[in-house]
């Protein structure tokens, strides 16, 4: 039986695979094959190829936090509102869900007092990496049932630059559904900030937990239905809040190929809108599911909607499982969008729109849909080429863009504070605007200023050697930023040390958790957050278990950063775009050293971080851990967010450890990013002396 599942399964993914690529070849424009597609799939869901299954766990450690899930992360960052532009380069408009707060129908239905937080708790981590669950940070469990929530969610958005709420909209045939915070919005003119709907116009079922077929609430069309839900919603569309487009207020559809005739149904808001004092309309709908041309639907333009139709890479394969029972779908977050910011803009008016992550996994348990890789710096890059796409396209100054989405919690698309990463992605809303805008953010120094002053980053946890380092700097006489890690228990000689210099630093107390790498981890995100480009790692390399471990600091400091290489090196960091790594000659080894207790830990980060599985006999690491690096080579270690409680705490431990498998990613991250790793003594032309095997580590 067994045999005969697999040859079924085979042959089933053969035959789904040449009807994709016929269907590719078939000479249809977008819409059509997005209609198409909808149907077959519709009809035929059987065709599709079973899931994709991942790794399962076996021998391997399970790599899953032990205390509760809202640690903070690598990239948290707390909440500053920041300077915005005077004039803002998009209207940004954030889809937002009124989910928060218990309705009679939802206690029938789900359970008594059911809110979508009651999805978001259960949630559990399916492979290792899987960041699950996710928990609100500053705003808390919100109850939408009170004013004051959707005032502090408006509130917050328009310190970031957020324009506006576009809200779902549940009508059906004269019953509404969670409604009541968009009567709040209604009722007290303080909420300032603008809101549009977007009615979401499907039936009701059970589909998130696998019973589609059962449907809560059904969703009928007719004339008379239309002109009831208009003459209902126009109460919004006439208060001086609501978003306009050209001076028209904006009445979003979520699925127009549901209404029976969505021309007539158009035609019908607009008569009833000019003849009842609201006026013009302005008609948009969303591209979840099909393309066509707006007009063709009597409508006036049409709003991306991602991830929805876009086909990312599917890296379920590549994840070791936590759950052998997981049957989802893992994708790759950075493909979406990639093929979003690359798309060639229709004739018709296209809203452009981001998304900030998508995971449905609290709606979907063990079956859920997660999308990798995704980080606020991405999407900050994403936003900003969205902004650029949809100047062209509206002809205004100030476009709208969407955002998928504000609050969307089940489905893992929040720009709200998170337990992990605090107000990150707001922040990174914000940087986008100010960048659009011609800007740097408040943090970042100018960039010609950052080109001539180097940063060193020291972890100072002994100081008795401290000394040594700030003499070796001290020779330089060399304008450069000085950020310095510690322990709290040596804090007060660090900073002794420090003033009794005149020497100023920026001082950061850490635990004793993840040696000198985590707190650079820590401190390599903030400074590329503020701008800055080129950074040299030191730390007080003491290795108490070796008799030559003062000789290895000594030695790692002197090829790095003596008077006749520092200025060389940082000169070619700025003449040399392609230059990334540069490494003390002599202790760049073969990734293979200790490889055995470190091989798992090297493989899960290539996997978390988004990178090409390393090759032990070829890949190679900086052992020591001090070099020059230039922050963006980084981007794919610090865009992983990192979970703080991955990192074991000191026990004084010679190998295996997480900070020990994060040393040997570094090099591997500056060649993915298409960057080089070069040593010290062949940049600076100097004569590389062979000593002969490693003295600092043996090989397994």
């Amino acid at each position: 039986m067994p045999i005969a599942r697999n040859l079924m399964r085979t042959a089933r993914e053969r035959l789904f695979h040449v009807l994709r690529m016929g269907f590719r070849l078939v000479p249809l424009g977008e819409a059509r094959r997005d209609h198409w597609r909808q149907w077959f799939l519709q009809r035929f869901p059987e065709v599709r190829p079973a899931a994709v299954h991942g790794q399962s766990s076996g021998a391997t450690s399970t790599r899953r936090a032990r205390t509760t899930a809202n640690g903070r992360a690598v990239g948290y960052r707390a909440h500053q509102p920041p300077a915005l532009p005077a004039t803002l380069s998009a209207t940004l408009v954030a889809f937002y869900l009124p989910q928060f707060h218990a309705i009679p129908e939802n206690n029938e239905w789900w359970g008594e007092g059911f809110t979508e937080w009651r999805n978001v708790g259960r949630a559990l981590p399916q492979f290792q990496g899987h960041a699950q669950p996710r928990l609100p940070g500053a705003l808390g469990y919100y109850d939408l049932g009170h004013p004051a929530a959707l005032r502090a969610q408006a509130t917050l958005a328009q310190a970031y630059g957020v324009g506006a709420f576009c809200s779902y909209f549940y009508w059906f045939q004269g019953r509404t559904l969670l409604e009541a915070p968009l009567r709040q919005w209604l009722d007290d003119p303080s909420i300032t900030l603008p809101i549009c709907l977007c009615w979401a116009n499907e039936s009701w079922s059970r589909r998130w937990d696998g019973r589609a077929g059962e449907v809560l609430i059904a969703q009928s069309h007719d004339p008379d239905d239309d002109l009831a839900f208009i003459a209902h919603v126009s109460a919004y569309l006439r208060d001086p809040r609501y978003l306009r487009v050209d001076g028209k207020p904006l009445l979003l559809v979520y699925r127009p190929g549901l209404l029976p005739d969505p021309a007539a149904t158009a035609a019908r808001w607009r008569k009833w809108c000019a003849g009842n004092g609201v006026g013009e309309i302005f008609i948009a709908y969303v591209q979840g599911f099909e393309r066509p041309d707006p007009a063709t639907l009597g409508f006036d333009a049409a709003v991306e909607f991602p991830p929805n139709l876009s086909t990312p890479a599917d890296i379920t394969a590549d994840q070791v499982l936590i759950n052998d029972e997981y049957t989802g779908q893992v994708l790759d977050w950075r493909e979406l969008a990639t093929d979003y910011s690359q798309r060639t803009p229709p004739a018709y008016r296209l809203f452009p729109a981001v998304n900030c992550g998508w995971d449905n996994e609290p709606r979907r348990p063990s079956r859920g849909r997660t999308y990798l890789h995704a980080s606020p710096r991405r999407y900050r890059d994403w936003l900003i080429a969205a902004i650029g796409r949809g100047r062209p396209d509206a002809g205004e100054t100030a476009p709208l863009v969407f955002i998928n989405a504000w609050n969307e919690w089940a489905e893992g698309a929040v720009l709200e504070p998170d337990a992990r990463l605090g107000h990150a992605w707001l922040h990174a809303t914000a940087e986008a605007l100010r960048e659009s805008a011609g800007k740097t953010s408040a943090t970042t120094t100018p960039d010609a200023e950052v080109a001539m002053r180097p940063c060193v980053v020291i972890h100072a946890w002994y100081p008795d050697a401290f000394g040594e380092l700030l003499d070796a700097l001290d020779k330089l006489a060399t304008p450069m930023r000085l950020v310095v890690t510690t322990g709290k228990e040596q804090a007060g000689k660090v900073s002794g040390e420090l003033a009794r210099r005149g020497m100023i630093a920026e001082l950061e107390v850490h635990e004793n958790r993840g040696r000198d790498i985590l707190p650079f981890v820590h401190v390599a995100d903030r400074l590329l957050n503020e701008g800055e480009k080129l950074v040299l790692k030191l730390h007080t390399k003491q290795s108490p278990h070796r008799p030559d471990g003062a000789n290895w600091r000594g030695e790692l400091l002197d090829r790095l950063a003596s008077p006749a290489r520092f200025q060389h090196i940082v000169t070619s960091f700025q003449e040399d775009a392609s230059l990334g790594l540069v490494a003390p000659e002599g202790h760049v080894q073969p990734l293979h050293y200790y490889w055995g207790a470190n091989r798992d830990k090297v493989h899960y980060l290539a996997t978390r971080l988004g990178i090409k599985k390393p090759d032990a006999g070829t890949d190679h690491f900086v052992s020591g851990s001090m070099f020059w690096v230039r922050l963006d080579g980084l981007r794919p270690l610090l865009d992983a967010h990192l979970d703080e409680w991955e990192f074991e705490a000191e026990a004084g431990q010679l190998d295996g450890t997480f900070a020990h498998a994060v040393e040997r990613v570094f090099a591997l991250c500056v060649r993915e990013q298409g960057l080089r790793v070069q040593d010290a003594a062949t940049l600076c032309g100097d004569v590389r002396v062979e000593t002969g095997p490693y003295p600092y580590a043996k090989r397994d």
